[in-house]
């Protein structure tokens, strides 16, 4: 046999050791209960915003780098893709939080330098200030600790119109229950730990990589700012939508049998790519997996835009 006649036989074999990725499960004890809650607030907010409530998502994108490219890069061109010198000029780097507002699309942010508990109690202040004529708001975020810092319940506390004592948020514990509660005007909804995919402000997040950061030439920080702040206020007017979220906060694949995943179902085998596939039926016999109708619960669940 040739090179490229072992390789093609190697390549659609199930298994393959000489591979490998990493993987970072959540071991959050109560993930089920924490997604579930969330995706509920997902699907129910066209609703809840017509009834006056909320639902934001909020983050940071840190480490921005704002990068010149020494030479100038050369445009693509028939048969040739574009070609970038590796070369550049660093100048300096910009911290961007953002909140997603999750029935609209729209995208209310703060730029700055740092991202300390300051900043961020400031932009929930300001996306806040935006949205004055709604009765609740629900706020999804991170585990991150700047998220519950003292700074951050005063500024709850403020605008639940609560009394505010730091001695009784001394704990860690203490602060997150009081931000949690659902009887505020304003609850925080943290994601499970390693569940930040949760949140739809990361896949904004992807979308502003791929379109604005990705092939970006900046000569200043100046620069930087205007064309970020004119490619955010060009994203509110013109392609600000919310996301059709169809995950249900079951399990992706956890316990759930390999002859009852959705691509089984549909191909009848696991083959790691859609095209036909040769001497498959001389090499890998089917397997004895029955059929099963797809329903709900079941399946291999994705989250589309």
């Amino acid at each position: 046999m040739t090179r490229s006649t072992i390789w093609r036989i190697l390549n659609t074999a199930d298994i393959k050791p000489h591979r490998s990725v990493y993987w970072l499960n959540s071991h959050d004890p109560d993930f089920d209960a924490k997604a579930q809650d969330i995706c509920k607030l997902y699907v129910q907010a066209p609703v809840l915003y017509q009834h006056g409530e909320l639902v934001v998502c909020t983050d940071e994108k840190t480490g921005m780098q704002i990068l010149q490219r020494k030479h100038p890069t050369i445009l693509v061109e028939p048969g040739k893709p574009e070609r970038r010198e590796h070369e550049y000029i660093r100048h300096g780097a910009r911290c961007l939080i953002a909140s997603f507002v999750v029935p609209t699309g729209k995208v209310v942010w703060d730029l700055g330098v740092t991202r300390t508990s300051v900043d961020f109690a400031a932009h929930l202040a300001h996306v806040a200030s935006q949205f004055p004529d709604q009765q609740r708001c629900h706020w999804i975020l991170d585990n991150l600790n700047t998220h519950w810092s003292l700074d951050v319940c005063e500024l709850l506390a403020k605008l639940n119109g609560l009394p505010f004592h730091k001695k009784d948020l001394r704990t860690g514990k203490q602060r997150r229950a009081f931000l949690t509660d659902p009887d505020h005007k304003h609850v925080f909804h943290f994601t499970p730990k390693h569940g930040s995919w949760l949140n739809q402000v990361e896949l904004w997040f992807g979308t502003l990589a791929r379109r604005f950061l990705k092939r970006g030439d900046f000569a200043s920080a100046q620069e930087f700012v205007a064309r970020l702040t004119a490619y955010l206020d060009d994203h509110n007017a013109h392609r600000a939508h919310p996301y059709r979220w169809t995950y249900t906060g079951q399990p992706l694949v956890r316990a759930t049998p390999f002859s009852q995943t959705r691509r089984q179902q549909r191909f009848g085998r696991a083959w790691f790519s859609s095209r036909p596939q040769r001497f498959d039926r001389f090499l890998y016999p089917l397997r004895p997996y029955q059929r099963h109708p797809t329903d709900n619960c079941s399946g291999t669940c994705k989250m589309a835009i």
